[in-house]
């Protein structure tokens, strides 16, 4: 039987420890790839994902099992069926897409205009965008997946049993922002990571936050390949649509969310 220390795993601290820990692991998996690549043969964003999904996949094994938590429990711990969830809750969650987008596209500028990028933080970003596929597999597939079941299944799942329902939403943002290690990411992770922990405390499921973890990567990759040049009556649409399926997706999760709240289940 699982103690209650176990299931109130992590506390802040603790939070903060589990992410060096990782980031640690990775940096050993990274190195000890390199040394052998030349068996392995691949490239440096290759060894990469390589490194991050081995490295992930040892840490979660070891919190999985001294919390004994399963995946299922991890990732869908709501009594509404995950097949509700994914027909319900997605479609709306992702009409914010656009609007979250267009928000942190305003943010970021203006702090690239007050800290402009250095070298190296233009290269990282370049690298992540370059279309090849282990970029695209990486930013669009591993690091929600993984992100979530980190900073959403792990961290949250446990501040929510430590702390108030906001201190534990925005404080697992904290720390989903500042994993990234760049003020840049730090704003998108804070103000994401808001929105995803509020889609968790009240869905109690993983499914619909890797759905827009997911979404808005891919959308960033995908404005990325697109051209600069855009009409000011091209802009004034892009806009006023992203607003009106902001508003859609808002309106649709306050609904089945707050209001008659038919898919939050009780606190595990």
């Amino acid at each position: 039987m699982r103690s209650r220390t176990n299931e109130a795993f992590p506390s802040a601290t603790q939070a903060v420890l589990l992410f060096v820990a990782l980031f640690l692991c990775e940096y050993l998996i990274a190195a000890a790839l390199r040394d052998a690549n030349r068996w392995l043969g691949l490239g440096d964003m290759q060894l990469g994902v390589l490194a991050v999904v081995l490295a992930n996949g040892c840490v979660f094994a070891g919190v999985m099992h001294w919390q004994q938590l399963t995946y299922r429990e991890l990732f869908h711990q709501s009594p509404v069926s995950a097949r509700a969830t994914l027909v319900l809750v997605v479609p709306p969650t992702l009409l914010l897409v656009p609007g979250l987008m267009l928000l942190m596209s305003a943010v970021l500028y203006l702090l690239v205009r007050v800290a402009p990028l250095s070298a190296w933080e233009e290269s990282m970003f370049s690298r992540m965008a370059d279309g090849s596929i282990a970029a695209t597999l990486a930013v669009c597939v591993m690091a929600p997946l993984l992100e979530e079941m980190l900073f959403r299944g792990i961290v949250l799942r446990g501040f929510l049993r430590r702390y108030g329902r906001w201190q534990a939403i925005v404080g697992s943002a904290l720390v989903f922002g500042a994993a990234h290690m760049n003020i840049y990411q730090f704003a998108v992770g804070l103000v994401l990571g808001t929105v995803l922990g509020w889609l968790y405390e009240r869905t109690r499921s993983l499914i619909p936050c890797i759905a827009l973890h997911a979404a808005y990567n891919s959308g960033t990759i995908f404005l990325a390949d697109m051209p600069d040049a855009f009409s000011a009556a091209d802009a004034l649409l892009a806009l006023l649509l992203a607003l009106f399926a902001g508003a859609c997706g808002a309106l649709a999760l306050r609904h089945m969310l707050v209001a008659p709240v038919v898919l939050r289940g009780p606190a595990p």
